[in-house]
């Protein structure tokens, strides 16, 4: 392997300047620079290194992107094979030994159901624009225009996407209860509250009077990510894809954050033993670069050339990357050793609860983490059988706790409605020593914002 150089370190003054142009520069929109104020100039593994110096251990993994942390070995010697083979880099959907390579390795983790009749469809670079995708084939395939998706959800920020997710209007999307044990919407909890939900979607897709658009698909995420890490249920996985397939409506699995490993299996549907009619793929498959596709049952391969296409969809460099992670992880076990070190780390979390009574829930699976963080003294939001009173979220103490763990070095992202659950999305790499310290960090850091009295200072969303 090629001896690199090391990242040059910005000096010190240098670091505030970098930020304070960055600040002048870029847009309004920007989210993560604004509640991380680093300058990361080096990485490897779990850690990264800022310009000033200061070094982090990094829980947010380019939002679950990075299977394997930074600059892994086996990425960097794929990247760099393709460099120096002097292969084209950029081929738009063209076939080529390195885009065969990574459909092989891909298909070979794939449920093998969906593997041995599939075909897929390189897309743009982002999974926004494979959930578009995957949207225009449903749609081409049934000749329906109406789409299912779930509260809580996210699925990306182009128009359809965020249709969605929830965050733009469109008749043809129905919104449907997406079950969630601490704050059930039906007040139930547990079995009961996914029973009830499952109903209600059964219900209203048969009533004549529903108001429903004739669905061509239900979009559903394993484990809602940005949603404040909600595991469904698995017997209500089996139920949606029981109620999609009674009514010919195709399921689609939204994996874009929860594949490739990260929730104790390889594909977060596996925990179900359920296979979706699409699979919508980015973030890791990439092995930390752009890469987005969509894989599919070959019956619903009915849209036209030229239906869905993207000037990026040949990406060299992160199919070469992809195809030695997905290796990589499934070679190495990675998967399980996701699942058993995230129920290690979830259970030491819970523990703190008895000390921390603004620890509302914790829950995920894997290496897929959320803290959810409540105010305690307040009046109770809503209740369910399974937890009793719920107090409010409090986003003002998840941005102070984020803080707090910046200043002790950990990097940790806000998620959930109010931006009130503390998310962890750490690499399936990382070791049982790193496991202990986010944990020790988090605690710490929690216990400070719970003593600052500036914490209800912070108010509103910081992503």
């Amino acid at each position: 392997m090629a001896v690199t150089e090391p990242a040059p370190v910005a000096p010190p003054s240098a670091h505030e300047g970098i930020l304070r142009r960055q600040a002048l520069r870029e847009s309004a929109a920007r989210t993560y620079a604004r509640s991380l104020p680093i300058v990361p100039v080096r990485a490897r593994g779990m850690t990264i290194e800022g310009a000033d110096g200061r070094r982090y251990l990094d829980c947010l993994s380019g939002a679950g992107t990075l299977a394997l942390g930074h600059n892994h070995p086996v990425v960097l010697e794929a990247i760099r094979k393709v460099i120096d083979s002097g292969a084209p880099l950029h081929v738009l959907d063209l076939a080529t030994p390195v885009k065969d390579a990574f459909t092989t390795e891909l298909f070979a983790t794939l449920p093998r159901e969906l593997a041995d009749n599939a075909r897929i469809q390189f897309c743009g670079p982002a999974g926004t624009d494979a959930v578009e995708a995957a949207f225009k084939l449903v749609r081409a395939a049934s000749g329906r225009s109406g789409l299912l998706a779930f509260t809580g959800a996210y699925h990306g920020m182009t128009a359809g996407a965020l249709a969605a997710s929830g965050g733009a209007p469109d008749v043809r999307v129905t919104r449907l209860p997406f079950p969630q044990d601490y704050r059930c919407p039906f007040g139930a909890g547990g079995e009961r509250g996914a029973d009830i939900a499952a109903h209600w979607t059964q219900y209203l897709l048969d009533d004549p009077k529903g108001g429903v658009a004739a669905p061509a698909a239900m979009i559903v995420e394993p484990v809602q990510g940005e949603g404040g890490v909600n595991p469904a249920p698995d017997g209500w996985m089996r139920r949606m894809r029981q109620i999609t397939r009674e009514r010919s409506i195709a399921l689609i699995a939204d994996e874009v954050q929860t594949g490739v490993g990260r929730t104790g299996t390889f594909w977060a549907v596996e925990h179900s033993g359920i296979v979706p009619d699409v699979m919508v793929l980015s973030k890791a498959i990439g092995g930390s670069l752009p890469l987005a596709v969509i894989v599919y049952h070959a019956e619903l391969d009915l849209w036209q050339p030229g239906a869905h296409a993207g000037t990026f969809r040949g990406n060299q460099l992160a199919m070469a990357a992809g195809a030695a992670t997905l290796a990589y992880v499934r070679e190495n076990r990675l998967a399980e050793r996701a699942g058993t070190l995230g129920a290690r780390m979830t259970a030491a979390l819970q523990a703190l609860s008895a000390h921390h009574p603004s620890i509302g829930d914790v829950r995920g699976r894997g290496l897929m983490i959320g803290i959810e963080l409540v105010d305690p003294e307040a009046a109770p939001l809503t209740v369910t059988a399974g937890h009793g009173s719920a107090p409010p979220p409090d986003p003002a103490l998840a941005a102070a706790v984020q803080q707090e763990c910046l200043r002790r070095g950990l990097i940790v992202e806000l998620g959930g409605r109010h931006d009130a659950v503390v998310r962890l999305l750490p690499p399936l790499t990382l070791t049982d020593e790193q496991a202990t310290a986010v944990v020790d960090r988090l605690a710490d850091a929690l216990g400070a914002a719970e003593r600052s009295p500036y914490r209800r200072a912070v108010a509103g969303p910081t992503r």
